[in-house]
């Protein structure tokens, strides 16, 4: 967003509107005057406004910030006297803040809340956050604990896997500490998605490979390289995991990428023995010994 003024004068608040709106600044400094005070937030800070109110918002150089606005009563079932909140500074390090943020930013680039059900449920995440970061009541609280809590890990545990699959170190404990709970408390949150956190990260990896095999940056890589820069240590189970989930070889999605592009097929060379001999026995043996898990 580039440096602006944003004013909601008298005259505007004449619509009747009194939603009230959690502003959280991504990046750079806004301040914001109402009430007869002013409130400046630096990065990853909010405050929640309330749109009957006259209010200003100054941005003096380039920022972004992400705004959540919540019908009056829907957030006043959830906090007792949310009026008491606007204007207050929320600090950066608030830890349901951080949570909120960490599930409603993906929401802004994702496509895939394609049915009213799908979106239901994440507005109701959001509401469910958006009351801790404010003080829920405790009937609230306990709700959204079990419901917004939890997929706002979840989507945290899921950013931070596929911002670090290529590590071949990266397990359920290190995601556990990262989030601050227990590797069980990881495991059950995959469980309750319907899936494994072995198959999520393996769909990361494989997914990344699969980009960086049709990658013209990338064609001079070798596919075992790429299999071991994107995190696996077993070149037999890439390929056969690679496989089972796009329905052709690695070598095969690469060759097809060159020919639509005019580029000659990566060329076969079978693999030797330090004594020159193919290791058709070794690898009938590796094959056999580790099946491939997508689920």
């Amino acid at each position: 967003m580039s440096p602006a003024r944003i004013h909601r004068t008298r005259k505007l608040i004449a619509d009747g509107n009194d939603d009230l709106g959690l502003v959280i600044n991504r990046w750079g400094t806004i301040a914001v005057t109402a009430r007869g005070r002013q409130v400046t937030l630096r990065e990853g800070d909010a405050v929640l406004m309330n749109s009957s109110e006259v209010i200003a918002f100054d941005r003096s150089h380039l920022g972004s910030s992400l705004s959540i606005r919540i019908p009056h009563p829907v957030l006043s079932a959830l906090v007792a006297h949310p009026d008491d909140a606007v204007m207050r500074l929320i600090p950066r390090g608030t830890d349901a803040l951080q949570l909120l943020t960490h599930y409603a930013e993906p929401l802004l680039e994702d496509d895939t809340l394609s049915t009213p059900e799908l979106r239901r449920l994440v507005v109701a995440h959001v509401h469910d956050l958006v009351a801790l970061t404010l003080g829920a009541t405790r009937d609230a609280e306990e709700l959204a604990q079990s419901r917004g809590v939890r997929a706002a890990r979840l989507s945290s545990a899921k950013a931070y896997i596929a911002n670090n699959s290529s590590s071949r170190n990266l397990s359920v404990g290190t995601v556990a500490k990262h989030l601050g709970v227990t590797p069980r408390y990881v495991q059950k949150l995959f469980e309750e998605g319907g899936g494994t956190f072995s198959a999520f990260l393996l769909a990361q990896r494989l997914a990344r490979a699969r980009r960086l095999l049709t990658d013209p940056k990338f064609n001079s890589h070798q596919v075992s390289s790429i299999a071991y820069d994107v995190g696996f240590g077993d070149l037999s189970y890439f390929n056969r995991c690679f496989r089972q989930r796009y329905g052709a070889t690695p070598r095969d999605v690469r060759d097809a990428f060159r020919l639509k592009y005019g580029a000659r097929p990566e060329p076969v060379h079978p693999r030797r023995s330090r004594s020159g001999r193919f290791r058709f026995s070794s690898w009938i043996r590796r094959t056999r010994s580790r099946t491939c898990h997508s689920t």
